[in-house]
């Protein structure tokens, strides 16, 4: 009799000298779980999964809808299985934020597609890059947008060039393969990996591996919903761990050497959880199998019936880390894993920002754009400038920031000063480097309000009105803003010291207006911060967007005036009274 029998039995059992009452409680529904419920599908979207494999679609894609246009393609393939090949259609212009939850998705959508170009470890060449940039020019009205997963998204692509677009990416080994879908999405690494002085280990084989062993293999393409990873080896923490399905983050073990520390189960949306860590140490040669195991746990065990428990966060709560690592080790690796220590607390910052010198001499610059958002012209003129400069290597970042790598010493301050006339800046403001944004209404169908031009508008008034406290060195060092445009957290505002979730709040006329409701004092592992910690909210504390900068300002001067030395943003906002939030 199983664990759960057993106290059924128990709980069931009729007290001496009284009559046994019948219960009947109804059964438990299966979770759709293919380990313990079987595989048959338990809603249309596990139907149309199991009737065809997502990956097939792109043959589809090739030889029927690129020839007879948008119109041609198949609803399912439409809005299913063209995900696993990187497409999404994109919003409608001209539809208010107050109809995203109203209208259908065919009323949403546009003809047009969202592109999603996978950049595993965020790793480019300048010919890459510039292959990007030109497919930008050519097919997405020059657009271009970094995103915190280290991907470039591209916009307005039409489905008859989707065939040449995949000819181009290939021909520089890039591709959109699973970039979206149920399926284990972009690798999050490193953005020094392999180049920074300090780093622990060099998580780029691994990452390698990973990729050309598993990204589009069948036996993987279909789990119970989108599966992230990321991977570290730098003691920096750069690649926001605590919020993935599984990440390992590199760290010296006191008798085993150099290994990994495994984490399982983070994922924010609107029911955000924090990874665990499983206690156990991965070495090198183990840490592919290691990610295997759990993906494959994810994918036999993983919850189906539900599309809104369908992540791997819901199981690792409901098992818990303890029996998590057993099945890990009993069902899928055959051995057990050493105990590890967690990796000590990061001392650097893990966006990279600025000019920092190699393991070989030569110096790796961050820099960032204005909230992620670029240009195709803008990605081509910088794969022209860092190749003049000397440059053939950078990284995207899971900060929508960009890393150049290899440039010479006395190419550095040249190349400082032609990435910020592109746009890039490699000194950065406090606002300017800690502010991301996520796609918005401008694109996507989910969003609700405007991220992008909101972002950029309220970093241009906060770093005019609070030049006071810059030139008398008050801010802190770091300070992130984080703007979504719907509760999803593509921009990951449970995790910002001021996070904003868009919605449509009322004014007094009736009309809704666009705003936010608004998180504080979030945070991932860092070199100001020993652990992540999720935002705290204020019941009532909204802003509408037009008044952004003017609740910015307001909260960080009170932040200046009354937090205690050496006190962070986010520690003062969890002790402040709601009163000096407002």
């Amino acid at each position: 009799m199983t664990d759960t029998a057993l106290a059924g039995a128990s709980a069931d059992q009729a007290a001496p000298g009284r009559t046994k009452r019948p219960t009947n409680r109804p059964a438990a529904k299966p979770h759709g779980q293919w380990k313990v419920d079987g595989t048959a599908p338990l809603n249309a979207n596990e139907t149309w999964k199991q009737e065809d494999n997502g990956l097939n679609v792109r043959e589809r894609i090739e030889s029927v809808y690129s020839k007879h246009g948008f119109d041609s393609i198949d609803g399912t393939d439409l809005h299913g299985r063209f995900r696993w090949w990187g497409l999404y259609t994109q919003r409608k212009p001209g539809i208010d934020g107050g109809k995203t939850a109203t209208l259908e998705p065919h009323e949403l959508e546009d003809k047009y597609f969202m592109l999603r170009v996978r950049i595993d470890g965020g790793a480019l060449t300048t010919e890459q890059l510039r292959v990007i940039g030109q497919i930008s020019v050519d097919f997405g009205r020059d657009s271009a947008d970094l995103t915190d997963r280290q991907n470039i998204q591209l916009h307005w692509i039409r489905v008859e060039d989707v065939p040449e677009i995949w000819r181009r990416l290939e021909s520089v080994d890039l591709s959109t393969t699973e970039a979206c879908g149920d399926v284990p999405r972009v690798i999050l690494g490193s953005p020094v990996a392999g180049i920074a002085k300090d780093e622990i280990i060099d998580p780029t084989p691994l990452i390698h591996e990973l990729a050309e062993r598993f990204i589009g293999d069948p036996e993987l393409a279909n789990l119970p919903r989108k599966f992230k990873t990321a991977i570290t080896g730098h003691p920096s923490q750069d690649v926001v761990h605590e919020i993935n399905d599984v990440a390992l983050v590199g760290l010296v073990h006191p008798e085993l050497g150099i290994g990994y520390d495994l984490w399982v189960g983070g994922a924010l949306s609107t029911n955000p959880m924090l990874g665990k860590r499983l206690g156990a140490f991965v070495r090198p040669d183990q840490a592919a199998d290691v990610w295997l195991g759990v993906t494959s746990i994810f994918r036999d065990y993983g919850y189906r019936r539900m599309r809104t428990k369908a992540r791997l966060k819901f199981l690792l709560a409901d098992w818990g880390p303890v029996k998590f690592r057993q099945v890990l080790e009993d069902e899928y690796l055959g051995y057990k894993l050493d105990d590890g220590p967690a990796a000590p607390k990061p001392s650097t910052p893990g966006d990279h920002i600025g000019v920092h010198e190699q393991k070989d001499g030569k110096f790796f610059i961050g820099a960032t754009p204005l909230a992620g958002r670029l240009s195709g012209t803008q990605l081509v003129k910088l794969a022209d400038t860092l190749e003049a400069r000397g440059s053939q290597r950078l990284r995207t970042t899971p900060h929508q920031k960009l890393v150049v790598l290899d440039v010479p010493r006395d190419e550095v301050e040249p190349l400082v000063a032609e990435l910020d006339a592109l746009g890039l800046s490699a000194r950065p403001s406090v606002f300017r480097r800690g502010t991301i944004a996520c796609t918005g209404i401008e694109y996507c169908k989910l969003a609700i309000v405007e991220t992008k031009l909101t972002a950029a508008t309220a970093v241009a008034e906060l770093e005019r009105r609070l030049a006071d406290l810059v030139e008398t060195q008050q801010l802190p060092q770091a300070l992130s803003l984080h703007i979504n445009g719907c509760p999803n957290s593509c921009a990951r505002i449970q995790t910002a010291d001021i996070g904003l979730k868009g919605m449509m709040l009322p004014t007094p006329d009736g009309d809704p207006t666009p705003g936010f409701q608004v998180h504080l004092g979030g945070g991932l592992a860092s070199d100001s911060r020993e652990e992540a910690g999720l935002g705290r909210t204020v019941r009532g504390l909204k802003v509408t967007a037009d008044d952004l900068p003017d609740y910015v300002e307001r909260v960080v001067r009170k932040f200046v005036a009354d937090h205690s030395e050496g006190q962070t943003f986010a520690e003062w906002a969890f002790a402040a009274e709601e009163g000096d939030l407002q």
